[in-house]
């Protein structure tokens, strides 16, 4: 979005040249946005083809918002490949997200997350079909990862050890704040926010940025294991960010819906 707006600025400039660097910016952009679509359009027919709006109804669709983590991490045309996987992930993450918040029991979710501790599908043997669909999704991830990881001679144990769990933490702590919403249980600042720091996604979405880019080693996956104090920091800035946007759309809509009851 910047380059295209400094296009157009540049194009306005008396010193521009139209020949040769606005003609050539042009054509680049033209060639990359082109591959973004193709990368979009992969995921939407990938979320099509499992059919999640039909097995998973109520779960929102974000396939387009879930490229736009990977896509604003790296943008180079080479890990094409994996802001389509990461993409994957994050959908994944979004349909876990919805089932905890929306869907499921106490009960169930309890079964889920062991399933999801364990990457064991029995666990869930006896749930609806729509926590199998999501868990299957996300094994074919994994699989994905592990087939990319060979391809271009990486650690895939490695890769996938801290990957599967860095998902499994993030579900966990949705697994904390179901628990706390069955139980009216209010957390205190300290609470909410040790759990925030999972729940923001940052630690999962660094650790699959790690994973799946130039740095992955097992001194770097230590490093993010640990929380350091820079990705705390961002975890928290994310985490209040968006629960202050969710409080004021909640307040607003609340607002609305009591303003139509009196007229």
């Amino acid at each position: 979005m910047k380059a295209r707006s400094y296009m157009s600025f540049y194009e306005e400039n008396p010193s521009c040249d139209k020949v040769d660097l606005l003609s050539f910016a042009k054509l680049d952009f033209n060639m990359v946005q082109k591959l973004y679509k193709k990368e979009i359009g992969s995921n939407t027919k990938w979320w099509r083809e499992l059919d999640f709006a039909t097995k998973v109804p109520y779960a929102r669709d974000r396939v387009v918002e879930g490229f736009f983590w990977p896509f604003a991490t790296n943008s180079e045309p080479k890990y094409s490949t994996a802001r389509q996987m990461i993409t994957k992930l994050s959908i994944c993450i979004s349909l876990v997200d919805d089932t905890f918040d929306v869907y499921g029991t106490v009960e169930e979710l309890e079964l889920f997350t062991k399933a999801i501790q364990r990457w064991d599908i029995q666990c869930i043997e006896s749930l609806p079909d729509c926590f199998k669909v999501i868990f299957n999704a996300i094994m074919e991830c994994w699989m994905e990862i592990e087939v990319f990881m060979n391809d271009v001679g990486g650690d895939s144990n490695l890769v996938l050890q801290h990957v599967k769990q860095a998902f499994s933490n993030i579900v966990q702590a949705y697994m904390v704040e179901a628990k706390w919403c069955h139980e009216d249980y209010i957390p205190t600042y300290d609470e909410y926010m040790i759990n925030g720091i999972l729940t923001s996604g940052s630690p999962w979405f660094t650790t699959v940025f790690i994973a799946l880019g130039e740095f992955a080693s097992k001194e770097m996956f230590d490093w993010i294991s640990n929380i350091p104090f820079i990705l705390k920091a961002s975890s928290f800035a994310g985490r209040l960010t968006n629960d202050l946007s969710s409080h004021k759309m909640f307040s607003t809509n609340s607002r609305i819906k009591k303003e139509n009851s009196m007229k």
